[in-house]
């Protein structure tokens, strides 16, 4: 935390740029060879120019950084309502380049229920637009200031959910690194979308990571302390903070400034409300331990007590991932009529591409809400909320 000139965050904690949704990939994609005038414009080298982008015609802007803005979007061939992440790659040098990449690669091999979903990749000479579902339901952060803390049982059913989603990246060996209430975003039905995998990494157990990224207030003390880690225990760690945060509405860590934040993360105590659970207490406990090595893995949190209170019969286990279906033979029929082949819907299927074409079979098959904007808005203001501590690959 300390050993970063150039990511140390500025303390109090700014304002960030808000993103209503989840973060990068990559690979080219071209368009398709049939039917153009059926769908949609060609890209535009920038969103301002035009207001489509391939089959997407852009609404408006929900989210922006330095280098990149997120835009709400509609697919016109389906009517989906989609964000779409557009990054100035003119302004990265080739080390965020790399971690942009990675992102998209990462994005590219997850495919959860809880993880906001990658669409299509479309790469210009100077552009990487990234097409993702869009969670009208906006940030867990903001629900908090809204609405305050969330009953026991409301909390659970939402971090079933995050449990599940992590636990499943780390069965794919990717760490988050970045997980906190402003990652967590809600879809029309309130359930989680898991956001922003631009800090994420593929972990390999035996060889240690050592990069220190993450957001303070949910940083696990081996971040500060500037040790090396497998992956896995920090996300843990924050997965303790982000319970915490359901359940209390307040950080269990904080500090005037980072140096008293980091005191009492390396102290370790945090206040256990009057109204929380034995139950809820105990688990934190399994979460939020100052030795890493002593940290509950996810698996052996699925079996916890308070996971499961009213789901006795549905003990939580990890995500098993259903095989692709390909040969939808409804949605095969609606893109034959569109005027794609059956042969390209294959290829480019099977040959994971990202292109225009999985898109709108994906699309097709996507419950996606109606709702034109956040659901969760209101007069308050929101909080000031702490900014990453390493330079981000795209966003920030």
């Amino acid at each position: 935390v300390t050993h970063h000139a150039k990511g140390a965050p500025d303390w109090p904690p700014r304002k960030r740029p808000r993103s209503t949704l989840g973060t990068s990939k990559s690979s080219q994609s071209k368009p398709s060879s049939k039917a153009n005038m059926l769908r949609g414009r060609n890209s535009a080298t920038s969103a301002d120019e035009q207001p489509h982008i391939g089959n997407y015609r852009l609404l408006k802007t929900i989210g922006k950084g330095n280098f990149a803005k997120v835009k709400l979007a509609r697919h016109v061939l389906t009517g989906k309502e989609v964000a779409v992440k557009i990054i100035d790659k003119t302004q990265l040098n080739s080390s965020s380049l790399q971690k942009l990449f990675r992102e998209v690669r990462i994005m590219k091999v997850l495919n959860h229920p809880n993880i906001v979903k990658l669409f299509e990749v479309i790469e210009t000479e100077k552009t990487l637009y990234l097409v993702m579902e869009y969670a009208s339901g906006g940030e867990v952060f903001d629900y908090l200031v809204a609405h305050g803390r969330m009953k026991e049982k409301e909390a659970r059913a939402k971090f079933r959910q995050i449990v599940s989603a992590v636990q499943y990246c780390h069965q794919k060996f990717i760490v988050h690194r970045d997980l906190k209430a402003e990652n967590l975003l809600l879809d029309a039905d309130m359930n989680i979308k898991i956001a922003d995998f631009g800090f994420s990494n593929e972990f390999t157990f035996g060889t240690k990571l050592d990069t220190f990224c993450g957001s303070p207030p949910y940083a696990a003390p081996e971040l500060f302390q500037g040790k090396k880690y497998d992956g896995p225990e920090v996300d843990v760690w924050s997965l303790g903070v982000i319970l915490y945060t359901l359940v209390s509405g307040s950080l269990p860590f904080d500090g005037q400034n980072l140096k008293e934040l980091r005191e009492r993360v390396l102290r370790g105590k945090y206040r256990i409300p009057f109204y929380m659970s034995t139950d809820c207490e105990n688990l934190l406990k399994k979460f939020l331990i100052l030795n890493p090595s002593k940290r509950g893995t996810l698996e052996q949190i699925m079996k916890d007590r308070w996971m499961n209170v009213g789901h006795e019969e549905d003990e939580l286990k990890p995500y098993v991932e259903p095989l692709p279906d390909y040969k939808d033979p409804r949605r095969t029929e609606l893109m034959v009529s569109m005027g794609y082949t059956r042969e390209e819907i294959q290829d480019s299927l099977v040959g994971q591409k990202y292109n225009e074409v999985m898109a709108t079979y994906l699309l097709l098959g996507y419950k996606s809400s109606e709702v034109s904007g956040p659901v969760l808005r209101g007069p308050w203001a929101p909080k000031e909320r702490p900014r990453g501590f390493c330079p981000s690959p795209s966003m920030y």
